[in-house]
């Protein structure tokens, strides 16, 4: 499926504003008031000329610190490099400021990975004798940061970003143990821990022969109580057993060439998954498991299947993760 870009950087920022500000904007913090952002519904904007309308990506007002006096802070995530962007932020600076009566601040998030050349951060317009705009607006654009400059930032934005900085190909097993490593030194919620480790999968999302190298760093440059924690945020470990369980169901059903046949196949493919994930998390934490173990785990059901695996996560000793609440 395709990435929401959209959707997972406007997660990360408003659940992470304060931190997204501190890492990449520290001057606001002079002046804006702690605790007074608030982040506004949809900012939709209709071209009638050209019968389209566009909404702005995120939106929040702030105040001045030791005053009364409101702004408006506009944030535009781009995935893609777009020619006429700039133009684009303008725009959404002048409707803001026109609906609002506010000052804006704009600010343009640059995630996608290539071309790695400086984009613009400006709009001008000018005529032969003057300039009646120049138009400028903060720029983030991450396939130009060297995610090494970030390592002890000992922020949650650093550990998700570092994923979509200038990652050689080389270096892709081990920025993404860097990012889980920071990760779980900054004892954040369950919640939010798990967003970020997500969010980092889903842009550093290893091949096998990477996932092995990935194991092997986490063993040999990870201390051992943090190599744990890692384990525990990571989530591709679950997918990947349920894409690989469903795919085989999928085949299975299909051969049969009826419905029946593919109904089954489904439900034996996401049974395999549940049972390929419980296997793989089980040896990383245990080491062995027995045949008894083994065929357990085979003959279960999927609800104790998905009980089994939630128990893992919290589990000492193998008898905790078969346990009966």
């Amino acid at each position: 499926m395709p990435i929401n870009h959209d959707r997972l950087f406007k997660e990360l920022i408003t659940s992470f504003f304060d931190e997204f500000v501190q890492l990449f904007l520290p001057e606001i913090n002079q002046w804006l008031e702690p605790g007074s952002v608030v982040f506004l519904d949809k900012e939709i904007f209709t071209d009638i000329l050209a019968g389209e309308s566009h909404e702005a990506d995120l939106v929040a007002t702030g105040r001045f610190r030791g005053g009364q006096a409101c702004f408006l802070i506009h944030i535009e995530a781009q995935s893609s490099r777009q020619g006429y962007f700039a133009q684009r932020m303008f725009k959404y600076f002048a409707r803001l400021h026109e609906r609002h009566g506010w000052p804006v601040y704009p600010v343009a998030v640059l995630s996608y990975d290539w071309p790695r050349t400086p984009e613009p951060d400006r709009y001008t317009l000018c005529f032969p004798d003057r300039q009646v705009l120049d138009f400028r607006f903060r720029t983030v654009q991450l396939n130009r940061m060297d995610w090494r400059d970030y390592l002890h930032s000992h922020n949650p934005v650093a550990s998700a970003l570092m994923a979509k900085m200038a990652v050689d190909p080389a270096d892709r097993v081990r920025v993404k143990a860097e990012c889980l490593r920071l990760l779980v030194t900054l004892k954040l919620d369950s919640a939010r821990s798990r967003f970020i480790s997500g969010f980092i999968d889903t842009y550093l999302r290893l091949e096998r022969d990477e996932a092995q190298r990935f194991e092997h760093w986490l063993k040999t440059e990870i201390p051992l109580n943090e190599q744990e924690k890692i384990m525990e945020l990571t989530t591709s470990w679950k997918e990947e057993g349920l894409q690989q369980g469903l795919q085989q169901g999928l085949q299975e059903g299909l051969q049969q060439g009826l419905q029946q046949g593919l109904h089954q196949g489904l439900h034996q493919g996401l049974h395999q998954g549940e049972s390929i994930a419980l296997k793989r998390l089980l040896t990383r934490r245990f080491k062995t498991l027995s045949p008894d173990v083994l065929l357990r785990i085979e003959q279960a059901v999927p609800e104790q299947l998905e009980t089994w695996i939630e128990n893992t996560l919290d589990a000492t000793t193998l008898e905790e993760v078969f346990k009966d609440h």
